[in-house]
C-alpha cells in the first residue's frame, strides 16, 4: 500500500499542471493515470492554441483562468523548453450577417478584459492573410491568440514535476474512492490501495465516473468530438495566422492555422457522442471541414492532407468549468467542464487547485530549491551544422536519422526512453519527437523506431505497444528470424 498527501487522478495537461505546482510544496505527490502515458486523452488531440478567452462566457471562471493564463506561457514555454509561437488570429466577415456581428464579439471581448482586439478592413485583413476569400468585408484582429506544441507541453509538466519530487503511477486504474469520516481516506487502484489526505479529480473525459465514486455525480460528461484534417508543410496555399470563423449558435466553427512545426491544421468538428472512445473519422465529418473552410480559404488544397484525426472534448451538462469542493467530503477536488481551452487554462488551473488545497489545509511550505527550468531532447534538425557535428562528436547516435520526413535522429528517440518520464511506446515516441508524423506516417521509420525502443528497454519486439497495453506492433515470426509488422492499431 502506497501513501501520498495529495493524489492527482488523470495525468492530461490540467493533471500535469497542477503536479508540476504543488511540487512547489514540500508536501508528498502522486499522479495516477489508466493511459500508459502522459496526455493521453484530450490533451493529444486539440487545436494547439494559447487562447486569450475573448469569447468565454464573461464574468465565469473559465474566461478567469484563461485570461489570467495566457500572459503566463511566454515564461513559461522559456523555463520548460516548448516550442511556442506568437502568431495572433483574425476573424474575418463575408456576409453582411457576419459583419453585423462583429461589434458584438468585440464586446464580448472587453467583457472578458481582453482589450487588444481590434477591426481590420478588407484590406488589412487579404495584406496579412493573401489566400482568404477576396470576398471578405472586415474582420477583427486577436493579436494574443498563439500556437504551442500540446504533446510538450503535457510532458514538460510532467518531467518537471518529477525532477521536483513528484510521482506518477501509469497503467492504473482507479476503481474506487473510500472515505472515512466524511474526508477521502484513498483510492483502490488496479495496482492496490493508496492512501491520500487530498484528492483532486482532474480525469477529463471520465471526471463523472470519478465523482460519481464519492456520490458528486450532479452532471453528466458526454464526449465531442471534433475532427481535423493535417495538411503537408509544404501544401501551396498556407496561413500565417489563427483564421477563425464567426461563430454561430451552435458552435465556434472550423478553422485554419499553422502549427508550432509548420504544417496547416484544418478543422474541427464538433459532433456529441456518447462513446468516450470513439475516435473514429468519417467521411461527412471530414467533408463538412472541406465545405466550411473553403469558404474561407477557397484555394486551400486538401490533396495535401497527410493525416486526419479525432479528438474528444469533455462536454459537462450543465455547462461551465467548475472546481468544486465539499463539506461533506473534506480534501476532495473536483474539476469539470475543462473542454477547448484546457491546454490554456492549466497554467492557471495549476496554481488555482493549489490555492484551493492550501485553504482546505494542505500545508504551504515552499521549496527553496524548487528546480523552475527543465532542458528538452536536442531538437537535432533545428541546430546549425557546427551545433550538429558537435552533438554528433559527442553522441554518434545523433548522426543517425530515423525519421527522414522530420529529420529525428537515433539520438533523440534513444534520449527520450532514457528520461525521468520514459517513452515506452510508439505513440509516446511520437509526441515527444514527432517520429512518423511526417507524409509517410511512419512506413519508413516505424520499424527502426520499434528496434530502438525495444533495445533500450531491454525488451523484445514483440512486447513494444503502439499505445495502450496490448495494441503490439507486430504479432509473430512468419519465418525464422524475421517478424511481420502488424496492422494491429497500427
Amino acid at each position: 500500500m502506497q501513501k501520498t498527501d495529495v493524489l492527482i487522478i488523470g495525468a492530461g495537461v490540467v493533471g500535469c499542471a497542477i503536479a508540476r505546482e504543488l511540487s512547489k510544496y514540500r508536501v508528498r505527490v502522486l499522479v495516477v493515470d489508466k493511459n500508459e502515458d502522459v496526455g493521453g486523452e484530450a490533451s493529444k488531440a486539440n487545436s494547439a492554441i494559447i487562447h486569450t478567452g475573448f469569447d468565454a462566457p464573461p464574468g465565469s471562471l473559465e474566461s478567469e483562468l484563461v485570461n489570467a493564463a495566457n500572459p503566463m506561457y511566454e515564461k513559461l514555454c522559456a523555463d520548460l523548453d516548448i516550442p511556442f509561437a506568437k502568431i495572433g488570429a483574425i476573424m474575418p466577415a463575408f456576409t453582411n450577417e457576419q459583419f453585423e456581428q462583429l461589434p458584438a464579439i468585440k464586446e464580448k471581448a472587453f467583457k472578458n478584459k481582453v482589450y487588444d482586439v481590434e477591426y481590420l478592413t478588407a484590406e488589412q485583413l487579404l495584406e496579412r492573410e493573401p489566400n482568404l476569400n477576396p470576398c471578405v468585408k472586415a474582420g477583427l484582429f486577436i493579436p494574443r491568440e498563439y500556437i504551442i506544441d500540446p504533446f510538450l507541453l503535457v510532458v514538460a509538466y510532467a518531467e518537471n514535476a518529477l525532477e521536483n519530487s513528484a510521482s506518477f503511477l501509469l497503467n492504473t486504474k482507479i476503481t474506487g474512492i473510500s472515505t472515512n469520516n466524511g474526508a477521502v481516506a484513498g483510492i483502490e487502484t488496479t495496482a492496490g490501495r493508496i492512501e491520500a489526505r487530498y484528492i483532486v479529480n482532474a480525469a477529463g473525459l471520465y471526471c463523472d465516473e470519478v465523482a460519481a465514486m464519492v456520490g458528486k455525480a450532479d452532471y453528466t460528461v458526454n464526449p465531442r468530438k471534433g475532427q481535423f484534417y493535417i495538411l503537408d508543410k509544404n501544401t501551396s496555399c498556407k496561413v500565417n495566422h489563427i483564421v477563425l470563423p464567426i461563430p454561430t449558435k451552435l458552435t465556434k466553427g472550423k478553422l485554419m492555422c499553422p502549427t508550432i512545426h509548420g504544417n496547416m491544421l484544418v478543422g474541427p468538428t464538433a459532433e456529441d457522442l456518447l462513446d468516450k472512445e470513439d475516435y473514429a473519422t468519417d467521411a461527412a465529418g471530414l467533408a463538412s471541414i472541406r465545405e466550411d473552410v473553403s469558404k474561407l480559404i477557397p484555394d486551400i488544397k486538401f490533396g495535401d492532407a497527410i493525416m486526419q484525426y479525432a479528438g474528444l472534448r469533455a462536454n459537462r451538462n450543465p455547462e461551465g468549468l467548475r472546481v468544486d469542493t465539499y463539506d461533506d467530503v473534506k480534501g476532495y477536488v473536483n474539476l469539470s467542464g475543462i473542454r477547448s481551452t484546457g491546454i490554456t487554462a492549466s497554467a492557471a488551473l495549476g496554481k488555482y487547485v493549489a490555492q484551493t488545497l492550501i485553504q482546505m489545509g494542505m500545508p504551504a511550505e515552499f521549496k527553496a530549491d524548487f528546480i523552475e527550468k527543465r532542458k528538452g531532447i536536442i531538437r537535432f534538425h533545428e541546430l546549425s551544422r557546427k551545433q550538429q557535428d558537435d552533438v554528433i562528436r559527442k553522441n554518434p547516435l545523433f548522426g543517425k536519422v530515423i525519421c527522414r520526413c522530420e529529420t529525428v535522429t537515433e539520438g533523440e528517440i534513444a534520449e527520450a526512453v532514457r528520461r525521468p518520464l520514459p517513452a515506452r511506446s510508439m505513440d509516446a515516441v511520437k509526441r515527444r519527437l514527432r517520429a512518423g508524423m511526417g507524409r509517410c506516417s511512419g512506413g519508413f521509420c516505424g520499424p527502426r523506431v520499434l528496434e530502438i525502443l525495444a533495445r533500450e528497454l531491454n525488451v523484445s519486439v514483440e512486447e513494444i505497444n503502439k499505445n495502450q497495453s496490448g495494441s503490439y506492433m507486430v504479432t509473430g515470426e512468419v519465418r525464422a528470424g524475421k517478424v511481420r509488422q502488424g496492422a494491429q492499431n497500427a
